[in-house]
């Protein structure tokens, strides 16, 4: 192709006007300018013309005293503030990146995210950011979050003539069933389904609800026994804390290790330390720990609720503090017990749930239980009316049943019988304060009549000579009949004339049955 000529009017050879030369309709004198047609298509041709166009209309703008604004290209490296601006901006670059990674590991699909705003390092000249990304101040709207299904209106069905579609279309609640999983516990693992158009039938979705709410229960249950509960020779925190406080105040010198278990209590054995607030500790203490699981205590609140002494701060709604009630009804039934003379446990000190006493029993080694040890015929004997005694000062002197007396609560040493686990035990004016009796006589009776001790009383005998009435009942049938017609007696006495004995008072004769 031929060069095409691009030429401008011919210039003036000859003088002429002023006018004429100044004329704004006259052709601009200037020189003509050859080129190629591929020279007017190129597009940097265009640029350049372009930038000659911007720099005659207008003038070179003065930096401000800011600083330059980094643009990253044909930038002035000759200076080495500029260059610490942009290495600085790049490092702050790839910082902010690795933050919004870490929020996106970290909030995954949860409700609840947390955000490093305020470890953000974005600087006012960083211009450079992608438009393709989701601010992540956003929230209102959210890409990839699956849209909520329609809801249906109050008709129950939308649409006309052949299109209507009812709430019982099984598209519609396949869709609301997969949004409906969003409510399932966080722990539950529902995979991305809900980001999909899954649809779930009532009995899937069903059946994935009972199994998520048995899953929250199971862990809850999992939860409750490791963190909050004492399990078998083992404390949990709360109660550990307790132990060192006792450690580290100097009362108690260490703790040795678990001793007993029983269905209510973890015994530990631990040796005495100083001397605090004027009590004298033993050397060697026991450690009465009561388990903090409820199981125990489902069946043992009545106890505890007809009991005069805690009836008014008894809750039902609270069985945490069933269980720390327990443990003050021990210190409180073993202080009248000592205070009696009756061989038992010396209380240190009550700590919430834990009780600390005196051991019974020598270097580590407590004491046998009476169904454990092998005794002579004299020792038995001499067992047998000790225990008689004691189970009499127990009722006049210390107003007290024990309530579940047998061997397993009684314990030999030094040559006499001890008594322990005395948590449950009531006082006679209990609902069913007799009817414990009869049965700690029931269990006293039977062990040493098997014991060989020919003088033992049977149970009715013995039930007469501890608490001083005269039940005269040729059967079992009828005398725990007459018990419990007692019992009613004195229940209506109480309610009518409204008698309650004084708290952990032990002062005054008990309460006279009459027939």
């Amino acid at each position: 192709m031929d060069p095409v000529e691009v030429a401008a009017a011919p210039p003036d050879t000859g003088p002429g006007p002023v006018w004429q030369s100044k004329c704004p309709w006259g052709a601009p004198n200037t020189a003509s300018i050859s080129c190629s047609l591929a020279d007017v298509m190129s597009e940097q041709l265009a640029k350049e013309l372009q930038l000659e166009e911007e720099n005659a209309a207008f003038p070179e703008v003065v930096a401000v005293a800011e600083g330059p604004f980094i643009t990253g290209e044909n930038v002035d490296t000759s200076s080495d503030l500029m260059l610490a601006q942009m290495l600085q901006m790049e490092f702050d670059r790839e910082y902010d990146a690795q933050l919004r990674r870490e929020e996106k590991k970290i909030n995954g699909d949860s409700k609840v995210s947390i955000s490093f705003e305020n470890y953000r390092k974005v600087h006012p000249y960083d211009s450079d950011s992608s438009e393709d990304e989701v601010d992540w101040q956003d929230t209102r709207h959210d890409p990839y979050r699956a849209d909520k299904p329609t809801t249906t209106p109050r008709k129950g069905f939308i649409g006309k003539g052949k299109d209507i579609t009812t709430k019982h279309d099984e598209v519609v609640c396949g869709r609301k069933n997969t949004a409906r999983m969003e409510n399932f516990a966080p722990e539950f693992q529902v995979g991305d389904g809900i980001g999909m158009d899954l649809k779930l039938s009532n009995q899937v979705f069903n059946a994935l609800k009972q199994h998520a709410y048995s899953e929250e229960r199971r862990s809850a249950r999992l939860h409750e026994k490791k963190e909050h509960s004492t399990a078998e020779k083992a404390v949990d925190p709360k109660t550990r804390l307790l132990l060192y406080k006792m450690v580290n105040a100097g009362m108690l010198e260490t703790i040795t290790g678990c001793v007993s278990t029983g269905k209510e209590s973890v015994v530990f054995h631990a040796y005495g330390g100083n001397a605090t607030e004027g009590k004298v500790i033993p050397p060697e203490c026991a450690i009465k720990v009561f388990k903090t699981t409820l199981n125990e205590f489902k069946n043992r609140d009545k106890y505890i609720k007809d009991d005069y002494r805690f009836k008014d701060r008894f809750s039902k709604l609270n069985p945490r503090k069933i269980i720390r009630m327990w443990a003050e009804k021990e210190m409180h039934n073993l202080t009248r017990m000592q205070n009696a003379g009756i061989p038992c446990p010396e209380v240190v000190i009550l700590k919430k749930h834990v009780l600390v006493m005196s051991f019974i029993g020598q270097d580590q080694v407590p004491a046998p239980k009476l169904k454990d040890v092998t005794l002579s015929s004299e020792d038995m004997k001499k067992a047998y009316y000790q225990i008689l005694n004691m189970m009499q000062q127990l009722y006049k002197e210390c107003n007290l049943v024990h309530a579940d007396l047998s061997e397993y609560n009684m314990l030999w040493h030094d040559g006499k019988v001890w008594l322990i686990d005395v948590s449950q035990s009531v006082e006679p004016t209990h609902p069913h304060g007799l009817e414990f009796l009869f049965r700690d006589c029931r269990n006293v009776s039977q062990f040493f009549q098997k014991g060989g001790v020919a003088e033992a009383l049977n149970e009715r005998e013995l039930f007469n000579a501890v608490s001083g009435l005269n039940i005269t009942a040729d059967n079992e049938v009828d005398f725990q009949a007459e018990i419990e017609a007692l019992e009613k007696m004195n229940e209506d006495h109480v309610q009518n004339h409204g008698k309650k004995l004084s708290m952990f008072s032990s002062d005054g004769d008990p309460p006279v049955y009459d027939e």
